[in-house]
Formats: structure tokens, C-alpha cells, sequence
């Protein structure tokens, strides 16, 4: 059974939450996303020069768990810089801490903050259906709860995979930022790397549209899974 994702303690929102590429349209630009704590974990190792324990006990998380968020932020920004992608920095899981002298204690579990979900669909359209299948979806509705805005993300190189699908659309999920995906079958190596990525995951949302999927997490009607669905 995985074990449930460690609260992230971030120290402040990011003074600027969104880059580009100078002179390129944003119509023509493709994003790539970089959540809260994957910010604070390159401030923490890269700006402030913390150890990997030293920076891991600032989040309030494993050194594991630091080195993966870690890698995963270095990652997105890498190819942003490298591709010529625009950067957005936003959502995610995670706890803002009260100030400098916060005491080293993980904070409630009703303060953790996830402002995305993702759900799996035929189409980019809130009306259109869940697509029961998590890694061979046609894509990823995400929503932002705080802003109703959406966004669309195309699965069709996860699609064309022999092997290895949910995984690289477990990677497109954690890159959105969102905290909670809603679809119909996730499969055990899927599930263990939305895991990892301290994703929820609500199994069995089949038979309506996305924003009747939404409006059933909202409702706080979807149960969340701990385990692939076989």
C-alpha cells in the first residue's frame, strides 16, 4: 500500500508565478509546469545552498522525497530553458508556513492546499466525458478550484507507447501541478508513480461528463484510492 503523501512546507508564494520566452507569441508557446514546492526545493538547494537533509527538514519531508521533488522541479525547468517553453508556477500539495520561526512540526491536514485536479476525458471541453482510461486517455481536463479556469493537456505520446503509458501520464499530471486526478482504471506501476508524485487518485469516476466530476469531488462524493484499481 503507498503511504500517503508528506505534508510540503513552502516558506512564501513565489514573487513572480509566470516566464516566457522574449519575443515568441504566448499563443505559439508551449507550458511547462512547476509547482509551489518544486520552487521551494530549488530555492532551498540552489539559492540558499542547503544540504539535502538540512533542506528536507525545512519542507517537512524525507531526504527521498526532497531529492525526487527536487529532481522533478530541475527537470521541468531544464526543459523550459532547453525547448523554449514558457514556465508556469503554480498548484500543487502543500502547507504555507506562518513565518521564519515556525516550529519544525507538520502543520493540520485540513491547511494543505490543493488548488488543481486533473480528470481524465475525451475531449478538452468540461462537457465532454471521462475517459475511463488513465494512461490510453485521450487527455486531462485541469481545473483550477480557486479560478474555474482550465486547461487542456493532449495524451497522444503517452498513446503511442507500447509500454509505459500511465507512467509518462502520471508525468504530465505531476507537471501540471495538480494534487488529485479523477478517472476510471489506473494500473499498478501508474498508480505507484502517481504516488510518488503525491497525487490523489479517485478510481471508478465513469459515465458522466468532467464537470460532473468535478462537482462530485466538490461534493466530497469521490473516494480516494490506495491502491491500482487490480
Amino acid at each position: 500500500m503507498p503511504r500517503p503523501p508528506k505534508c510540503r512546507r513552502i516558506e512564501g508564494a513565489p514573487k513572480v508565478s509566470y516566464f516566457k520566452p522574449r519575443g515568441v507569441p504566448l499563443r505559439e508557446l508551449t507550458e511547462v509546469y512547476l509547482s509551489f514546492e518544486g520552487l521551494e526545493a530549488i530555492r532551498l538547494a540552489d539559492r540558499e545552498g542547503l544540504t539535502m537533509e538540512e533542506a528536507a527538514a525545512r519542507m517537512h519531508v524525507s531526504r527521498h522525497t526532497f531529492g525526487r521533488i527536487l529532481a522533478e522541479a530541475r527537470a521541468g525547468v531544464a526543459e523550459a530553458l532547453v525547448e523554449g517553453r514558457a514556465l508556469r508556477i503554480e498548484g500543487g500539495t502543500y502547507t504555507l508556513a506562518r513565518g521564519e520561526d515556525t516550529p519544525a512540526q507538520p502543520e493540520p491536514a485540513e491547511e494543505v492546499f490543493m488548488s488543481k485536479i486533473a480528470v481524465t476525458s475525451e475531449g478538452p471541453a468540461l462537457t465532454d466525458r471521462v475517459d475511463p482510461r488513465f494512461g490510453r486517455a485521450a487527455g486531462f481536463v485541469v481545473v483550477d478550484l480557486d479560478t474555474a479556469a482550465t486547461t487542456w493537456i493532449d495524451n497522444g505520446s503517452s498513446q503511442a507507447l507500447a509500454h509505459g503509458a500511465g507512467i509518462q501520464a502520471a508525468q504530465l499530471i505531476a507537471r501540471a501541478g495538480a494534487g488529485v486526478l479523477l478517472t476510471g482504471f489506473v494500473g499498478p506501476k501508474a498508480f505507484t508513480a502517481l504516488a510518488a508524485a503525491g497525487v490523489k487518485v479517485g478510481q471508478n469516476v465513469e459515465n458522466v461528463t468532467v464537470a460532473e466530476a468535478v462537482e462530485l469531488y466538490k461534493a466530497g462524493r469521490i473516494s480516494f484510492a490506495d491502491g491500482p484499481n487490480r
